[in-house]
């Protein structure tokens, strides 16, 4: 499938969007591309959120928005600012092209059985741990590899990991025991990462089910039928969808269609240069107990 972006309004403010399009049409990221890429289900798609750059490079922390029309991709807000996530030492913003699986939904009302933790009420989480670095909207093929289980607020937020099936390494990597003989290291990086990327906001360290053990495919996989499950249930309207906008373009038998007029409001790709940011986000934080 082809897909390409639409951006509106400039990068790093409170304006900025980037719509996802297919063959000219926008849709959403969150409910219109399908999960699977292939008929065997063996290649899945991802919506990358945030490339492994310096994160002014990247945008800042960027996110579907789960609330708004057709569900654009934007600048995360706190406090009526724009989020940056910040450098804590020795990494520098993201370590793996950063996204979400489409049409999966971590459902808030369901604990499950062995994190003892609901659902975030999230898109599935995907960290691509390639070398093609991607850009905000690109829509990458990938291959499941294990997943981590990030226990935060009390809430399940798994991590997928994967790797993008046109990468070098990809013949290569075919579960998560791979992954630490052809990229030794990354995955206690990922794990040291989310564990204490929240600290300089003042929150405490992030906790990890399974006592921060990377589970394998088949495990991840499990966790993706679960969620791609949930997400059925949400758009076909079996279950509230609280604030989520569940407005899709072509999914059949689902609840709320877009609306034509409302689509055709979004405006035209604009492509603006990026507005200034504050400086402070290059900021190091020196977190006691990061190893190195």
């Amino acid at each position: 499938m082809s897909y390409s972006i639409r951006k509106i309004a400039q990068p790093y403010t409170l304006e900025h969007r980037v719509y996802i399009e297919k063959d000219g049409q926008i849709v959403s990221p969150f409910h219109d591309i399908p999960l699977y890429a292939n008929a065997e289900k063996t290649i899945l798609n991802m919506v990358v959120e945030i490339p492994p750059l310096d994160q002014r490079q990247a945008g800042g922390m960027i996110i579907i928005s789960k609330e708004e029309f057709l569900n654009p991709i934007k600048q995360d807000v706190k406090k009526g600012k724009l989020r940056f996530v910040r450098n804590c030492f020795p990494h520098k913003g993201y370590l793996w092209n950063y996204g979400a699986f489409p049409r999966t939904w971590e459902d808030p009302n369901t604990v499950h059985p062995e994190t003892k933790a609901k659902g975030d009420n999230d898109p599935l989480d995907v960290c691509e741990i390639g070398e093609l670095v991607g850009y905000p909207g690109q829509v990458k093929q990938v291959k499941v590899l294990g997943v981590m289980a990030l226990i935060d607020e009390e809430e399940t937020d798994w991590k997928v990991i994967v790797i993008d099936v046109n990468d070098p390494l990809a013949s290569k990597l075919d579960d998560i025991e791979d992954v630490e003989r052809h990229l030794p290291g990354l995955l206690r990086a990922t794990n040291e990462w989310f564990r204490i990327y929240k600290i300089p906001d003042g929150k405490p360290e992030n906790q990890f089910a399974f006592s921060g053990e990377c589970k394998n495919k088949k495990y991840a996989s499990d966790v993706i039928h679960e969620c791609a499950d949930a997400w059925e249930k949400l758009i076909a309207g079996k279950v509230s969808p609280g604030e989520i906008s569940i407005a899709t373009t072509n999914v059949e038998g689902a609840a709320v269609s877009a609306e034509p007029s409302k689509v055709a409001a979004i405006p035209q790709n604009e492509n603006l240069a990026p507005a200034p940011i504050d400086g402070t986000v290059d900021k190091w934080f020196f977190i006691s107990g990061a190893t190195v």
